[in-house]
């Protein structure tokens, strides 16, 4: 017989990426989950393949060394039964010359690029053809996947949609903004495999790291890593706080993170400037889905960063509830993570499911700037001495605050007020636009059995009393309508729950703030009021916030902390009350001209009205989405927008990808910044 030569190939990416839900990425390769077989078809030149003369092999090998001990390669023959727990390939069909052959990789294979090459055989002779290249990727539709998911329609929110919410404001405020995932944009494959390349562990020993990638676990401990540039290893984003964002982006303009891994592939994996929480959250959520494990963004608010380890953050403030001194421990109004789904196989049994993973550089873990994969189930049950981080975590939804007011003698007095740290653990909704609370993932309910019994088993007592019914309550209360631009009442409400009068006296104290708990310039503050309440009466002291004092003293992040105290004549005891406000920009507005079609132009119009009392220069639109606009369209207004003029324009869109999609905005001037504004559309599918 002659020998058996190969002419052509046919990997059939568009194929195959339909079945493996990889079609949207757009790329030009063939891209493949484990676990599921795929068809190519081989072209013989001469004669066609002959199941009795003929043997067929085939090699398939991933990373810089590949071996089969390590798992980064393998030889597999053709063969009529195929083994689950291996490669294999099965012969299909055969036309004449041409033989469609379906191959398939373990559930466990390792992830990434792979080369694959074709072994003939006829009597004594032999060739070899290398036919091509593909990647391969976690799957989450396959049973034995350690990142299966059961759930369809979890699948498509947490895998395959391109955009998002993410919840940001106050445990008082909640809102959100958009965001843009773009997981299957050109270029973020390339740009994710790449990330896994660059990273140290690679660099330091690449067979060891490569024969680790069939593990979400140690892949997502990576990717947390890579996210922040902390470490000095080429990491994607560089972490600020402070409000000087000149000389980069300021965290809160980003919509999206194909932008961010673009720009950071474009200058040769030097960090974009500049990232907080929720940037760094979404790109490693961007990250992960791209590589198939099933993610979402979460925000926890009053997230405690607890860096003494104790699990309790103490305030000191003086009599007019000013900050005394600076203490390392903070809370944040709100701080984002990502939750992962996997398997924990290298813990015992009952930690599977969701993964916390925090890239936000905040300590380091084995000597990285990395935290997780914690699994959630383990910081309800406070089981702190399992794999990763898991008290730090644990801190950030549990830690006590403990407001200690220093007297005018220099004396420290404990407040009154109970915790209020993790609160409304938020995500979005499967398959909605609405908030789905999560915080009973994450604690058991306050007071609770099981609560105390957590604490018990992380050595834990409470510190924070709880607020009682009997004597004298305070709270802080806002007006309605909070706006830039504007002014606000903020109001401390004192209740006496007793049945005999009480006089008490009252500070109310107003502060920019930053979203990381940082304190700026006072911008409000009241004379101490001595007040008398008749029994199971209730009287309201009021501060006005004017906007000529927040104007300029506002961060980017628009927030303002309001600090009461209270000091019970009767009893000597002293209350404490705070809130964070969170001053609203203006509504972006977002119309869509034309009926919807895949394929077919569309008109967007979008238009903003400055509320401010002074003209805003520099104003600048950025618009993206997934599937509507290529890239992202900038559009810069040339003349400055006096008070209360609208800005419109109009722009036109071309819809790649049918259903439903989310065309989003960011506004940006010089006094306003980061405006977001979001629109959903249905694309109907180009009709056949």
């Amino acid at each position: 017989f002659a020998e058996l030569l190969l002419e052509t190939w046919d990997l059939h990416c568009d194929r195959n990426g339909q079945e493996h839900r990889t079609a949207d990425m757009g790329c030009r390769q063939l891209v493949v989950r484990r676990g599921q077989p795929f068809t190519i078809t081989l072209r013989f030149s001469g004669r066609g393949y002959d199941e009795g003369v003929d043997k067929l092999a085939f090699n398939v090998a991933t990373g810089p060394c590949p071996n089969e001990t390590s798992g980064t390669s393998s030889h597999f023959v053709m063969t009529d039964c195929p083994e689950e727990s291996c490669w294999s390939a099965v012969a299909q069909q055969q036309d004449g010359e041409s033989l469609s052959v379906s191959l398939c990789s373990p559930p466990n294979a390792c992830i990434g690029r792979y080369s694959m090459t074709l072994e003939t055989r006829t009597d004594y002779q032999g060739s070899s053809f290398q036919i091509g290249d593909f990647v391969l990727l976690f799957n989450p539709w396959h049973p034995e996947d350690m990142v299966f998911m059961r759930d369809e329609n979890e699948r498509r929110e947490y895998v395959l949609s391109q955009h998002g919410l993410i919840y940001q404001g106050t445990c008082d405020y909640i809102f959100s903004i958009p965001w843009n995932f773009g997981q299957f944009e050109d270029e973020v494959l390339a740009i994710c495999l790449n990330m896994l390349d660059i990273n140290p562990k690679h660099l330091r020993d690449q067979n060891r790291d490569c024969s680790r990638r069939n593990d979400p676990v140690y892949i997502g401990r990576v990717v947390s890593a890579m996210v922040n540039c902390n470490d000095e290893d080429r990491g994607v984003l560089f972490g600020r706080w402070d409000n000087r964002y000149e000389d980069g982006m300021s965290p809160m303009a980003w919509i999206g993170s194909v932008d961010i891994l673009k720009r950071w592939k474009n200058f040769g994996c030097q960090p974009v400037k500049y990232g907080q929480c929720w940037v760094f959250a979404a790109v490693a959520c961007t990250v992960m889905r791209c590589l198939g494990v099933p993610s979402r963004v979460v925000t926890n608010y009053n997230s405690a960063h607890d860096t003494n380890a104790n699990l309790t953050i103490d305030r000191y403030i003086n009599e007019r509830g000013e900050q005394e001194r600076y203490s390392w421990d903070k809370i944040w109004n709100f701080h984002c993570w990502v939750e992962s789904w996997m398997a924990r196989p290298d813990l015992a049994a009952g930690y599977d499911g969701w993964q916390a993973l925090d890239p936000t550089p905040q300590e380091k873990s084995e000597g990285v700037y990395c935290c997780g994969p914690a699994p959630v189930k383990a910081i309800k049950e406070g089981d702190l001495q399992l794999k990763y981080d898991i008290p730090f975590i644990f801190a950030e939804v549990n830690a006590d605050v403990v407001y200690w007011v220093v007297q005018g003698d220099g004396m420290e007095k404990q407040s009154i007020r109970s915790s209020d740290v993790g609160k409304y653990i938020s995500t979005k909704s499967v398959g909605r636009d609405s908030r789905e609370d999560i915080t009973h993932n994450y604690k058991y309910p306050e007071g609770s059995e099981e609560e105390r019994a957590v604490f018990e088993k992380a050595e834990h007592q409470k510190k924070s009393i709880g607020e009682e019914d009997e004597g004298l309550h305070l709270r802080i209360k806002v007006s309605e309508g909070a706006n830039k631009g504007s002014d606000f009442d903020v109001f401390a409400v004192v209740n006496n729950n007793t049945d005999e009068e009480r006089v008490c006296r009252v500070t109310l104290c107003a502060r920019a703030t930053s979203h990381n708990g940082t304190l700026g310039p006072q911008c409000g503050l009241t004379d101490p009021e001595d007040i008398d309440i008749e029994p199971r009466g209730e009287k309201r002291v009021p501060l006005r916030i004017l906007y000529e004092e927040y104007r300029d003293k506002l961060t980017q992040d628009n927030l303002i902390k309001v600090v009461a105290l209270l000091n019970d004549h009767q009893t000597g005891d002293i209350l404490v009350a705070v809130r964070d406000i969170y001053v609203e920009n203006p509504k972006i507005k977002i119309r869509i001209l034309g009926e919807p079609m895949q394929n077919r132009k569309l008109v967007a119009e979008i238009s903003l009205v400055n509320p401010l009392a002074v003209p805003l220069n520099g104003c600048v639109f950025v618009v993206e989405g997934t599937g509507l606009t290529d890239g992202h369209f900038v559009k810069e207004l040339e003349e400055p927008l006096e008070p209360q003029a609208e800005a419109k324009f109009r722009m036109d869109l071309m819809p790649r990808l049918s259903g439903l999609q989310k065309l989003m905005v960011d506004f940006e001037s010089d006094q306003l910044t980061g405006v977001k504004g979001y629109r959903n559309v249905i694309i109907a599918p180009q009709p056949m």
